[in-house]
């Protein structure tokens, strides 16, 4: 496989964008080689861009990693996006993975909007270190994980981040269920037609409506 394809900006995966290359060397410029820009990259996209499940999931922007950068919050797909986007803008290629995920906790307002526990096209980074594929999950920051008492996930550039399947007292968290693969690029409106078939309540959402970070508290789903 030639992995330099993954170095190239894509529509969604902008990499080239100004901004987006601002961020990703600012975020990784202490690191001493790849994998520590990477982390601290990883760190910084999990941390500082808020997750927000209440985006508009029908508006390509909030796929784009320039746009989720911009907004300074967004859901698994734009933070995965994001993430992949800083690590081709530092040299490091990356592309984007999905999985069909059973999520034990979230808020009762979400999942009354969804209507069921399995979120299609959950989002993660598939990174390229030290000659193979890692996986990263930024998509919950440290805060929210702390208000739902689970432990945010770390990245140490060697291993696979998956969600943790409990959280710290025990209780049920994520479950992986179907894994989707790898992509190039976020296919954006392969998902959005995928979302309008099976959550079709998402679209009478309006923009800013709900906020995740104070509604999901532990013990409440």
């Amino acid at each position: 496989m030639d992995e330099t394809r993954y170095l190239l900006p894509g529509r969604f995966i902008d990499s080239a964008v100004p901004d987006v290359v601002s961020f990703a060397r600012e975020a990784a410029m202490s690191g001493r080689d790849d994998r520590e820009r990477i982390i601290l990259l990883y760190n910084k996209v999990r941390d500082g861009i808020i997750y927000d499940p209440y985006v508009d999931f029908f508006d390509p922007a909030n796929y784009r990693a320039s746009a989720v950068l911009a907004s300074g919050r967004g859901f698994c797909v734009g933070k995965a996006a994001l993430l992949s986007a800083g690590a081709r803008a530092v040299g490091v290629p990356a592309r984007v993975g999905y999985a069909d995920v059973r999520n034990h906790m979230t808020s009762p307002r979400l999942r009354a909007l969804v209507k069921t526990d399995i979120f299609r096209w959950h989002s993660y980074s598939d990174i390229y270190l030290d000659g193979r594929w890692v996986k990263a999950t930024p998509a919950f920051n440290s805060s929210l994980c702390e208000r739902l008492g689970f432990h945010a996930l770390e990245f140490d550039g060697l291993s696979d981040s998956l969600f943790h399947p409990f959280d710290r007292a025990g209780r049920r968290h994520m479950e992986y269920v179907a894994d989707r693969g790898p992509f190039a690029d976020v296919p954006c409106e392969e998902i959005i037609a995928d979302f309008t078939v099976h959550y079709p309540a998402l679209r009478a959402l309006h923009k800013g409506e709900g906020d995740f970070q104070q509604e999901a508290v532990a013990g409440d789903a």
